[in-house]
């Protein structure tokens, strides 16, 4: 984001927590990740306003400084704690809450979406999980990308 290099060279501390989410390739089903802002145009800077308020408020990039009035609205380090808590291996911040074995899953999209399975297990370090089918005198497996999968 230009604006957080714009700020940083201010010597201003900026944090941009991004997401990475998967889409569906409607035309050849392959997998799309996307990396975006978790709060998109928003990110959070660390500085004195009464110092550099009106330098970042005009800075390029800059549409607005949240906050009441004049002043801007402090955010407690315990919330950026907590969502950096949230991050990944990668560094992105994870939404999804872990899906634990035994759990009841349904496919969203892919060629298996709207099955109904069991959540058996993550395949390895990779983005693909194993789903238990179970149907009247039948059972079978399926890998599937772990983006594809809600519990029900």
């Amino acid at each position: 984001m230009r604006v957080e290099s714009n700020l940083q060279a201010w010597g201003v501390e900026t944090y941009l927590p991004k997401i990475k989410e998967s889409y569906l390739n409607k035309y050849n089903s392959n997998r799309i990740w996307l990396i975006k802002p978790l709060f998109l145009r928003y990110l959070f800077a660390r500085f004195r306003f009464n110092m550099l308020g009106h330098k970042i408020r005009y800075t390029r990039g800059v549409r607005e400084i949240v906050g009441f009035g004049e002043y801007p609205i402090p955010i407690d380090d315990e919330i950026i704690t907590l969502i950096q808590s949230r991050h990944d291996g990668s560094g992105y911040v994870k939404l999804e809450e872990e899906i634990l074995p035994g759990v009841e899953v349904i496919v969203k999209d892919g060629i298996f979406k709207g099955v109904h399975g069991i959540f058996e297990r993550n395949i390895g370090n990779s983005e693909r999980v194993m789903i238990l089918l179970k149907a009247i005198q039948f059972q079978a497996r399926i890998v599937v990308d772990r983006a594809a999968i809600k519990k029900v």
